[in-house]
C-alpha cells in the first residue's frame, strides 16, 4: 500500500530539518567528547593545535589551522602540550606519553554522517507520529539524543549538559502539547514514566555500578518520559529492547574476542535506540 502524498511531504520536511539540525552537531560533539578522566574540564575549549573553539553549533573546522600557516590566532597563546600551526611535526616523547595531534583544518568528524542520521531519525519519526502535535516535540528532542549517543560512543561519557536538559526538554515540551487536540498521549504518565525508569535504573547502578554509569541514570529520566508519553506498555518495550540491543552487542564482542565478560561499553546508545525504537512502535499504535 502506497504512502498517502501528504504523509511523504510531511517525512519530507521532517528530513529536512534533520538535515539542517544535524549538520550543526559536529562541534558540540566535539567540544562535549571529553575523556572521563578529564570531566572536571566540563568540556573542550580548544582545537587539538590549541586555537580556541567558540560557539557549540557548527561543522568542526578551526578557521587558523584552515588558513596559511602562521602563528596562532591573534591574542591566543597555546595551553601546555598544545601545538600551533607553525609548529612543526613534535618530536617523539617519553615513552607512554602521546604527543599532541597535529594542526588540522576539520578537528571533529560527523559532518556527513551526523545531518544524514539525524534526517533519517526524524522523517521515520515522522511517519509513524503524523500530524499529532507531539511530532514537534520529537523533531524538536531528536538531534540531541543524536548527539548524546554520538558523545557516548567516542568517550563512554554522558555529560549533564545533555541529559538532564533532555528529561527537563522532554516533560516542559509536552505539557503544552498535552492541552492540544489531537494529541494522542498523556503528560502524567510520562512524568511518571520519567520518575519510575530514572529510579529503577538508580537500583541497577546502586546493585552494579560497573554495569549501569549513572549517566545513564539520568539518560533514563528523559527517555522515560518520551516512553511514558505513550503508555506503560511502551515503556516496557523501549526499556526491554535498549537492555536487549546492549546485549546482543555486548555478546557479539565478546564471540569476536574484542571484550571480555567485565568489559565496559557505552549504553547511552543502546538506551536511545530502544527509546526510539518503542516510540516508533508507540506512535504508530496510538
Amino acid at each position: 500500500m502506497s504512502t498517502p502524498p501528504s504523509d511523504l511531504t510531511l517525512s519530507a520536511l521532517a528530513a529536512v530539518w534533520g538535515l539542517l539540525a544535524g549538520a550543526l552537531l559536529p562541534r558540540a560533539a566535539y567540544r562535549f567528547s571529553v575523556p572521563a578522566e578529564e570531566a572536571d574540564r566540563g568540556w573542550r575549549d580548544a582545537c587539538p593545535a590549541g586555537h580556541p573553539v567558540r560557539g557549540w553549533l557548527g561543522r568542526g573546522r578551526c578557521g587558523p589551522c584552515a588558513g596559511v600557516p602562521g602563528a596562532p590566532a591573534a591574542g591566543h597563546l597555546p595551553g601546555p602540550g598544545a601545538v600551533s600551526c607553525a609548529d612543526p611535526l613534535p618530536p617523539p616523547v617519553a615513552a607512554g606519553r602521546l604527543s599532541p595531534a597535529p594542526a588540522t583544518p576539520s578537528y571533529a568528524p560527523g559532518a556527513l554522517l551526523l545531518p544524514v542520521v539525524t534526517a533519517l531519525l526524524c522523517a521515520v519519526l515522522a511517519a509513524a507520529t503524523g500530524l499529532r502535535p507531539e511530532l514537534a516535540v520529537w523533531l524538536l528532542l531528536a538531534p540531541l539524543g543524536v548527539l548524546l549517543a554520538v558523545v557516548d560512543l567516542r568517550v563512554q561519557r554522558l555529560p549533564d549538559p545533555l541529559t538532564l536538559p533532555l528529561a527537563a526538554a522532554a516533560l516542559a515540551l509536552l505539557g503544552p502539547v498535552a492541552l492540544l487536540p489531537e494529541h494522542a498521549g498523556s503528560w502524567t504518565t510520562a512524568l511518571l514514566g520519567s520518575l519510575v525508569l530514572g529510579g529503577g535504573h538508580l537500583v541497577l547502578h546502586l546493585v552494579n555500578p560497573a554495569g549501569l554509569a549513572f549517566g545513564d541514570v539520568k539518560l533514563a529520566l528523559g527517555t522515560g518520559a518520551v516512553l511514558g508519553w505513550y503508555g506503560w506498555p511502551t515503556v516496557m518495550l523501549g526499556t526491554l529492547a535498549a537492555f536487549l540491543l546492549g546485549a546482543l552487542y555486548g555478546g557479539a564482542l565478546v564471540v569476536m574476542g574484542r571484550a571480555g565478560r567485565r568489559t565496559a561499553i557505552a549504553f547511552g546508545p543502546f538506551m536511545l535506540a530502544g527509546a526510539f525504537t518503542g516510540l516508533l512502535i508507540g506512535a504508530y499504535a496510538a
